[in-house]
């Protein structure tokens, strides 16, 4: 399935949520598409957590323009850590306690990656967020998503192309 990224402004970083956005996904459902929806959501949960915390060790104390996109970046990561936490819990499901190595292997990219230099902080983005974009593709792909955790997940795909295109100008314009 290909996502229309034209119906998703990647410029909203946390985009406006209602209480009437929230609903108990409980209901009956068959248990095998129940446990894919909840195995899907824990997988994208644990890999926001990871580029939450790359990026969260990316920035440094310096005022540039590359730490405010790390921030922006860093946000944008923390609304999608987010959206997957609620999802979970809509449908009657918690996060995965594994996701402390996930917080790990965060920690070692964005830290390592910003000892190594700025452009190696881009290509790491480029890299991780390539690597998002395909998992999205995957679990979009395999399960049978309701319609509104569809477009969510969408919707943060789209969000982390913009990461990539982003990083991508910066480490062409040689301007980091």
């Amino acid at each position: 399935m290909v996502v229309d990224h034209e119906k998703y402004d990647v410029k909203i970083i946390r985009p406006q949520m209602r209480d009437e956005h929230f609903k108990l996904r409980r209901r009956p459902m068959p248990p095998a598409r129940r446990r894919a929806i909840i195995k899907a959501l824990r997988v994208f949960h644990n890999l926001e957590t990871m580029a939450m915390t790359i990026y969260r060790f990316q920035i440094t104390k310096e005022e540039s323009a590359l730490n405010r996109q790390l921030i922006a970046a860093m946000c944008n990561e923390m609304t999608h850590h987010q959206d997957f936490q609620v999802k979970l819990y809509e449908y009657g499901a918690r996060p995965s306690l594994l996701r402390v190595g996930y917080w790990i292997v965060g920690f070692c990219f964005g830290f390592f990656s910003r000892l190594r230099g700025k452009k190696r902080i881009l290509r790491t983005g480029v890299w991780v967020e390539t690597k998002a974009v395909h998992h999205y593709a995957q679990l979009l792909d395999s399960v049978d998503w309701d319609d509104d955790p569809r477009r969510m997940i969408e919707k943060d795909q789209t969000d982390e192309d913009g990461h990539i295109n982003r990083w991508v100008t910066l480490l062409e314009s040689g301007q980091y």
